[in-house]
């Protein structure tokens, strides 16, 4: 029988900056979006104190600091660094892994023989132990199962962590418990659309004819139904699909009226994106650059401009895609405004090799792929921004605000961790 387990970390951006700072184990914690804006993780003790997902930050100060709650900055750098460490570990533990998001992945556990509690638990153990990450394990015969499974982990510290819901009647009585908003795909909205058919809980949903379901809610809704009924309708993808489209956007730290800053900024964005670009082997045929202002600053104008341009052929190279960006940058830009926001789209993307070159489009530069592919390497090996065009700055004064960020422990010569005096 096909086995599915899904291995979640708790309260991921929490764990890693309780697993770089010894000083934060027993502190409830919260992490802030972009530009310190609101909440977006809470350790399990600050939820407990009452603070909200989402809460502006500005909102809750006074709150936080009356409770002792730790308060850091978003540092994705950590994060990703921390969450490849994570799947190199499973990946080296079960036949199978498909990573879903930065803190969960799919395990396919089809064929192993031991006791898949002990498995899970020695998952628990050997992450805790290598890498320093708390996870929940859900086991199941389906993803959508399994997902359930390891909700049921986290929300009953007495499983210690995992949960196997391969037993028939353990699986309806978890089905019977759990209401239909905890189930994959169904969020609130859709809850109340089921709650209107008096499904309130998994088990009505998988009770439910599939037919109607389909007929009502899609074809989706109805996948889930089949599946929380054990029958398997999502495979194991072991890479993601490569993207249609790859846009990269971020408010500034204040805002921004000249336009030398704001070129900058938009060098950045398209050095990343072109790095995600290269990442999925894919050629950009086209972009679109953006800017735009504050909507909610009282007394200033609303300003959202936007300009695309069709490229000549082809590319990848970082080089040219910078060199239309700003161009089509100078054209939207306008003086005396406030901007807060700039952002670049590639579309038009194609995988190499798909595409038959145009007999009358300018020739491609030559050694391109051979030169980016050189960067991406350097970079990957001695760290992001190591080489950079000379339009992308090593410090930005337009970067976001992160005025708790912790340091970038793992990825950085100059930022490790230091034991001691």
């Amino acid at each position: 029988m096909t086995t599915y387990a899904l291995v979640d970390c708790n309260a991921f951006y929490c764990s890693c900056e309780r697993d770089s700072q010894p000083a934060l184990k027993r502190v409830p914690v919260v992490v802030l979006s972009n530009n310190d804006g609101c909440v977006i993780a809470r350790s399990a003790d600050a939820k407990e104190l009452g603070i909200p997902m989402g809460a502006p930050y500005y909102q809750v100060r006074d709150q936080l600091a009356s409770l002792g709650i730790a308060v850091r900055s978003s540092n994705y750098v950590l994060y990703a660094d921390m969450s490849h460490r994570v799947m190199s570990v499973l990946a080296s533990m079960v036949p199978t892994i498909e990573v879903y998001s930065i803190d969960e992945a799919f395990c396919d556990l089809t064929g192993i023989q031991e006791d898949l509690t002990e498995f899970g638990t020695a998952i628990r153990q050997r992450l805790l132990q290598w890498v320093g990450i708390p996870v929940g394990v859900g086991i199941g015969s389906t993803k959508t199962l399994a997902k359930l499974a390891n909700w049921a982990a986290k929300k009953w510290p007495a499983t210690g962590g995992v949960v196997d819901l391969r037993d028939p009647l353990r699986q309806q009585r978890l089905l019977k418990l759990a209401p239909a908003t905890t189930v994959w795909g169904v969020g609130r909205r859709l809850g109340v659309r089921l709650a209107a058919m008096n499904i309130h809980t998994a088990w009505d949903l998988a009770q439910c004819d599939p037919a109607i379901l389909r007929m009502t809610f899609g074809v989706t809704v109805e996948r889930t139904g089949r599946e929380l009924n054990g029958q398997s309708c999502l495979d194991m993808h072991q890479a993601p699909p490569a993207k249609k489209a790859i846009c990269t956007s971020k408010m500034f730290g204040y805002r921004l009226s000249e336009l030398e800053p704001i070129r900058e900024a938009m060098a950045t964005y398209v050095t990343r994106a072109a790095e995600k670009l290269r990442s999925q082997a894919s050629l950009c045929g086209g972009l679109q650059v953006s800017l735009q202002t504050q909507r909610h600053d009282p007394g200033q104008p609303i300003v959202a401009d936007a300009e695309s341009c069709i490229l000549a052929y082809p590319t990848d190279d970082t080089r040219d895609l910078i060199a239309r960006a700003l161009s089509a940058l100078e054209r939207i830009f306008k003086p005396g405004v406030a901007y807060s926001k700039c952002a670049v789209m590639l579309f038009d993307l194609s995988q190499r090799g798909e595409l038959t070159s145009d007999l009358f489009a300018p020739a491609v530069r030559d050694g391109s792929d051979r030169l980016m592919g050189v960067i991406d390497r350097i970079n990957k090996r001695e760290g992001a921004g190591t080489l950079r065009f000379a339009r992308v700055p090593v410090t930005p004064k337009w970067g976001m605000r992160s005025e708790m960020r912790s340091r970038c422990y793992t990825t950085r010569w100059d930022e490790l961790i230091q034991i001691g005096s």
